[in-house]
């Protein structure tokens, strides 16, 4: 039997048919705005207060009392099919010992290439070192995809679990020469609430 070969346009509309049960079925959403809160563990502000390290913020993060940081969300994208993208915080926090300010802003939610994570700008003694993994994040029990946007907009996700990484205990180690910072240390428990946007994407 002849097989008829397939010109170079015929392949290319086969290649997009085939992809397109894939291609098409995404579901990505533009961030629009937000916010992440952080209720703080008392293990972290311990530990943080046994090394005479002083929490604070970088504008326009707010810190209240009761020890709860809320970062607001200015960006990003992510797929509800797949929970896949980024969400984009200003602001960060601020630990200062001995004389040394270390900043930790610019977060960024990334879902992207498995397990998800926060990643920052870290900046010590006023030097940037670079975007660094913060803190891995532990999704809450019962979460499953898709996930639901209330009204088609409102993303709300609450209990995720804050840790910190082994990148970030050891940039601050070795910023505050200890060696108090551990892969894992529990940071607190975050929740987030975001727009997505309504526009037709």
């Amino acid at each position: 039997m002849k097989v008829k070969s397939l010109t170079p346009k015929a392949g290319l509309l086969a290649v997009l048919c085939l992809m397109g049960t894939t291609v098409f079925a995404q579901n990505t959403k533009t961030v629009e705005y937000g916010f992440t809160t952080v209720k703080l563990s008392s293990t972290f502000t311990g530990a943080l207060g046994s090394l005479g390290v002083i929490p604070g913020v970088v504008w326009p993060t707010r810190l209240s009392e009761s020890g709860t940081a809320s970062f607001p969300i200015t960006g990003g994208a992510i797929d509800l099919d797949t929970a896949s993208g980024n969400v984009l915080h200003s602001g960060g926090l601020t630990l200062t010992a001995g004389g040394i300010e270390t900043r930790l802003q610019s977060f960024i939610i990334d879902t992207t290439s498995g397990a998800p994570v926060i990643t920052g700008l870290v900046i010590a003694g006023n030097q940037l070192v670079g975007r660094v993994p913060l803190f891995n994040l532990t999704l809450p029990a019962g979460f499953s995809l898709p996930i639901s946007a209330k009204h088609g907009f409102e993303l709300s996700l609450e209990g995720v679990g804050v840790t910190l990484t082994s990148q970030a205990a050891a940039a601050l180690n070795g910023v505050y020469s200890v060696t108090a910072f551990t892969e894992g240390l529990n940071i607190g428990t975050a929740d987030v609430s975001a727009v997505l946007s309504i526009r037709k994407q």
